[in-house]
């Protein structure tokens, strides 16, 4: 699937697991694992599943769902969390776009939002 290369992470609280996708392994280790417990907090208080994907714009997005019939998964908690985390690490979520543009996507001019 190619959309699977612009996976960033996911934590999945239904499997109890954290995913990083290898393609991105230079990342800074301290940077990773910032992502790793965002992702895997926000999971076991939100429940559900979190991704930090990259769209076709090459911007990082946070999304969260779940599967069919969870009744633990609280939706307006989670689009909070999101909100907060947008706006809290928004330096963090802004290298993590010029790193897409510059080291996976090859792109000079990373300095354009």
């Amino acid at each position: 699937m190619k959309s699977e290369n612009n996976v960033l992470c996911v934590s999945n609280s239904y499997l109890k697991k954290y995913y990083f996708n290898p393609i991105f392994d230079s990342i800074p280790s301290l940077v990773k694992d910032e992502l790793k417990s965002l992702c895997v907090l926000f999971t076991e208080d939100v429940g559900g599943v979190l991704m930090f994907k990259y769209n076709h714009n090459l911007k990082l997005e946070i999304m969260s769902y779940m599967l069919d019939n969870d009744i633990y998964y609280d939706e307006v908690d989670a689009l909070l969390k999101i909100k907060k985390i947008k706006n809290e690490k928004s330096e963090l979520i802004r290298y993590l776009e010029k790193y897409y543009k510059l080291v996976i996507k090859g792109e000079n001019d990373v300095t354009s939002n």
